[in-house]
């Protein structure tokens, strides 16, 4: 059978050895003449591979040809990458250091390598000769263009809006059934139907019900697919339900822990796309969940496309899924098809055809829609007529559509980026910059040779065609962007390429290494089996994924032409030494190991762009960070000041990503080194700033012309930590490190300048896309510096700055685009008499803990902030007033709802005094709010029962009420209905009472055992 992809795969290797082959290479190792003929047989080559492509599907010869063309490649594209291994090993070194002191280097070495480059011609021209054999016709060639403009209409999934078309019945019935009385401890429901249907869609809908989250005091989320393995499913239902990694592997702590979770809480689990067919596997997993929690009423909903895992788990009849309705295709087909607008009259003619070979499947309508926009309207009816002409509404018909999608992407390289995801497990959320990162290592991003684009920016533009595509789909959430593929697109991925192997354990003796295998993902190396098959593939692989397991040094170091090297779910305890022999290495992920020292040889790695350090245990860096010159990437934070970077981080001037920048005093961790590094973007924390001493010293960072950087956070030490007390040079190295104009957010922190310096004064001017602006602990400053008029501002926040005694009214004035403002532990600020007309899209406000400001000189017109979602406040001076009253002056009337507006307030954070008697009365007005927390009412010693007006409370938190013993009425608790979490802390006479031990006329247990959250300490 045909490989679908190896034309791509050999126009991609063909195209980055003739980037390689550039003549800088050949003058220096002499043989210009030899690289000449290579690239005129590569473009002879080109010129008929289009050719071949279409005459392999049913000539065998053809598809032999081109195995071996691909076979040479390789071998080309490594070769030619050794020699440009070698060239920047020169330029490291130094040319006639690396004349004198290596004969190898200036004799041996040039001679082998250009015998190598005869042999490859030699092969070339014998391929060359064959393809004029077989009568393969030579067409002209154009080159892909990396920079077409793609408009992108943003798609997420459920649980970030998605656009969900045609199931609101399905949705309905389903959360009727699980609200419905149950007398059974765990109910099982599956969703049923073909790939394609939308089961997971509906899934999420169902999960993000606001009935069944109100219903349920537990979710749990697993993507299961095809692996239903019992300790894998139960760290990943561990893992939803606290929302962090679970590094644990014994099965009964991670059982144990699960159980602490869910007792006494009713539960829901989706398990997402399960396959097994296995009754024994189901049911050992049921009793396991019966287990967990007695609790009767807990569901369990089951997306399947197989009937007979339906018959297995279901408890309830499997709800089948049916298929959408015409109109609701072709809403779904317009929407990704034309992304707004009117819709053409060619797509209206051909209406009622194409919903017909959608076949009332929702993913054939996207991908459909996706590949018409991909095409010129002209071209639409051609698609329509030849390619899909033969669709007939089934799970076939959506891998035909998605076959087609797949040849319609306008590159190979695109191609190659999309299959190459194949080696991720299914349902994997993937970051983009990871993917870019990996499909740079491979060489799937080369340049254009007039572009001036980055290889990261060809990269996103590449995701940008996926999507549009449908076959990427955008999912956000707390933790940022991600992708996935749906299962099918996976299926389709794998299915594009024979040389991407996924092996699980046990597995690795079915693998026929006959094959080339290129990109290998392996759940363990150990075992007799594993380690043949890595000899047998050794010259091959490009990529290796180590899911589990270790990796020998010895193993390492055979694998010579490896390119990406991916430990971070493995169990490796120490880098090999032997990883700095793998010259062609680009991409190095280690993260999430226990590894704390990196071997010094990783520093010969002259190649690598990529080094991903997250959450690993490295303490420091080799000390021949300066000599990887490729370095784009490095995936590092440490938060410790005390921190030395490595010497002469300004060599690495291909750096795009460092998180952060210590600065040191000797030569070469001065903050010099980043003068150099230009390409600087996102975020990056830039320390211990006191050690620089002027204004021309700052000035070497240029920070002034990076202008790729987003985020920049400014800190110097604390000022205990910093010798003397002469803090006057602060201001002129704040001066010195004005950043590009393209900045959106700036953090300040312990600056100990008493002014700021001209470009701060200024910021609308200077900084003029600017959204979030904090300042911390700049202690010395009087005056904050002037923000009107600052469009682009969003958020601001003003913490620990003692030196402030007044704000004045207009300091924000016309900041209409300000959401969130936030001033904080000032200890010494007064007046801050804001006037808030002039910052009407406030969503969030805080004044907290600063004790001299005077409840009469807060911002006053609360009534035209009418988005206002949070507010925390207090505590105030007490110096005019009782402690009780120290609120009176507050402006409460604009947050109350009236007959004419409803109030947007939804949290409240409110600090009191130790010796306030009671809570200001006015709260009680504060009916919707949802989450309610108090802070240091000391005195308190009930709570009153106009408690009962907060119907719509979710959260109550109580702090520091030490005399606090009476909870509100039993008629007043029942009446907060929605109130499901009451945590109160500090409080010991009320701890006492709220156990079911406690009896007597002040047990408190009885108002609260009926809430679900509930905790209540000493």
């Amino acid at each position: 059978m045909a490989d679908a992809l190896i034309a791509s795969t050999i126009k991609v290797a063909l195209e980055k050895t003739l980037s390689l082959a550039n003549e800088r290479i050949g003058t220096l190792f002499q043989f210009k003449e030899d690289l000449e003929t290579l690239r005129g047989s590569v473009a002879m080559i080109q010129a008929v591979l289009a050719d071949a492509e279409e005459n392999q599907t049913h000539d065998q010869v053809v598809q032999l040809w081109l195995q071996r063309l691909e076979a040479v490649a390789f071998d080309a594209e490594n070769l030619l990458d050794e020699l440009n291994y070698e060239a920047l090993h020169r330029q490291l070194v130094g040319k006639v250091r690396s004349f004198i002191l290596s004969s190898d280097i200036n004799i041996v070495f040039p001679r082998r390598m250009a015998s190598k480059i005869r042999d490859i011609n030699k092969k070339l021209n014998k391929i060359n000769k064959e393809a004029n054999d077989f009568g393969l016709i030579r067409r002209a060639t154009f080159p892909y263009s990396t920079t077409a403009k793609v408009t992108l209409n943003r798609e997420t999934d459920s649980s970030a809006g998605h656009y969900v078309v045609g199931r609101a019945k399905d949705e309905t019935r389903l959360v009727e059934t699980l609200l419905s009385l149950s007398e059974k401890a765990v109910s099982v429901i599956p969703i049923l139907g073909m790939g394609g249907l939308g089961k997971t869609t509906l899934a999420q809908s169902v999960y993000n019900n606001s009935h069944v989250h109100s219903h349920f005091e537990k979710k749990i989320w697993v993507c299961v697919s095809d692996n239903f393995e019992e300790t894998r499913l139960l760290k990943m239902i561990l893992e939803s339900l606290t929302r962090r990694n679970v590094e644990m592997t014994n099965r009964d702590v991670i059982v144990q822990e699960i159980r602490e979770q869910l007792v006494g809480k009713k539960y829901l689990l989706v398990l997402d796309d399960v396959w097994t067919e296995k009754l024994k596997l189901w049911d050992d997993f049921l009793n396991l969940l019966l287990g967990l929690n007695a609790t009767n009423g807990n569901w369990c909903v089951v997306t399947t496309r197989k009937q007979q895992t339906a018959s297995i788990v279901a408890t309830h009849d499997p709800y089948v899924l049916g298929k959408l309705s015409d109109d609701d295709c072709w809403s779904i087909l317009i929407k990704k098809a034309i992304a707004g607008g009117e819709i053409p009259e060619q797509l209206h003619v051909m209406k009622e055809e194409i919903i017909k070979k959608c076949g009332g499947l929702p993913l054939a309508a996207s991908v459909m829609g996706g590949l018409l926009r991909m095409k010129r309207k002209e071209e639409w009816k051609l698609i329509l007529i030849n390619k899909l002409s033969n669709l007939s509404g089934d799970e076939d018909a959506v891998m035909e559509v998605l076959k087609l999608s797949f040849d319609c992407l306008p590159s190979p390289s695109i191609k190659k980026c999309f299959a190459y995801c194949s080696i991720l497990p299914k349902d994997s959320k993937m970051k983009g910059d990871m993917l870019i990162e990996l499909w740079m290592a491979e060489g799937f991003l080369q340049t254009d040779v007039n572009s001036q684009m980055m290889m990261e920016e060809i990269g996103m533009n590449y995701l940008r065609i996926l999507l549009q595509s449908s076959l990427f789909e955008e999912t956000r959430n707390y933790w940022g962007t991600h992708y996935k593929m749906h299962d099918l697109v996976h299926d389709l991925a794998e299915s594009m390429s024979k040389s991407t192997k996924v092996i699980n354990s046990g597995d690795a003796h079915i693998i026929d290494i006959g094959n080339q295998i290129r990109y290998l993902a392996i759940d363990s190396s150990g075992g007799v089996y594993s380690k043949k098959l890595f000899a047998g593939i050794s010259t091959s692989l490009h990529t290796l994924f180590i899911v589990k397991g270790d990796l020998s040094g010895d193993m390492l170091i055979k694998l010579k032409n490896l390119y990406v090297l991916n430990l971070s779910g493995a169990r490796t305890q120490e880098l090999p030494v032997s990883i700095g022999k793998l010259i062609h290495l680009r991409y190095v992920n280690i993260s999430n190991l226990q590894i704390s020292i990196l071997p010094d040889s990783l520093c010969k790695l002259y190649n690598l762009q990529t080094l991903t350090l997250s959450y690993s245990k490295v303490k420091d860096l080799p000390k021949g960070m300066c000599n990887l010159i490729s370095l784009r990437h490095l995936h590092y934070y440490r938060g410790d000041e005390n921190f030395q970077m490595p010497l002469e981080m300004g060599r690495l001037t291909c750096l795009q990503t460092l998180e952060f920048f210590n600065v040191g005093r000797e030569k070469g961790r001065q903050i010099g080194e980043l003068g150099c590094l230009k390409n600087l973007k996102g975020k990056l924390e830039l320390r211990n700033l006191q050690l620089v001493k002027d204004r021309k010293g700052a000035e070497e960072a240029n920070l002034s012309e990076k202008a790729n950087l987003f985020r920049l956070q400014l800190e110097w030490a604390w000022a205990l930590d910093r010798e003397g007390d002469n803090y006057n040079y602060d201001r002129d190295v704040l001066d010195g490190l004005q950043p590009h104009p393209n900045l959106e957010e700036l953090v300040i922190q312990r600056f100990m300048g008493d002014q700021f310096p001209r470009w701060l004064m200024d910021l609308p001017t200077t900084l003029p896309k600017l959204a979030l602006l904090e300042l911390y602990y700049c202690h010395r400053c009087r005056e904050l510096l002037p923000l009107q008029n600052f469009a682009s501002l969003k958020q601001l926040e003003i913490r620990g700055c003692n030196g402030l005694t007044n704000l004045p009214t207009d300091m924000l004035q016309s900041c209409s685009s300000l959401q969130k403002l936030r001033v904080i532990d000032c200890d010494n600020l007064i007046t801050f008499p804001l006037d808030l007309q002039q910052t009407p899209s406030l969503l969030e406000v805080g004044l907290w803990v600063c004790p001299k400001l005077k409840t009469s000189m807060t911002p006053k017109g609360f009534g035209v902030l009418t988005s206002l979602r949070k507010l925390l406040i207090g505590p105030f001076s007490d110096d005019d007033h009782e402690n009780s009253s120290i609120y009176n002056e507050f402006d409460w009337s604009g947050l109350i709802s009236s007959s004419s507006s409803s109030s947007t307030l939804r949290e409240l954070l409110l600090y009191g005094l130790p010796h306030a008697q009671s809570l200001p009365h006015q709260l009680q007005y504060l009916t919707t709010l949802t989450s309610l927390y108090l802070f240091h009412f000391g005195a308190v010693e009930a709570l009153p029962d106009w408690f009962g007006n907060f119907v719509a409370l979710e959260e109550l938190t109580l702090y520091n009420f030490k005399k606090l013993g009476h909870l509100p009425s039993m008629d007043t608790m029942r009446r907060l209905t929605k109130l499901t979490c009451l945590h109160i802390y500090r409080s010991p006479l009320l701890k006492e009472r709220c156990t079911p031990e406690h009896s007597g006329p002040d047990s408190q247990w009885s108002k609260v055992s009926h809430i679900r959250d509930l905790c209540i300490s000493g």
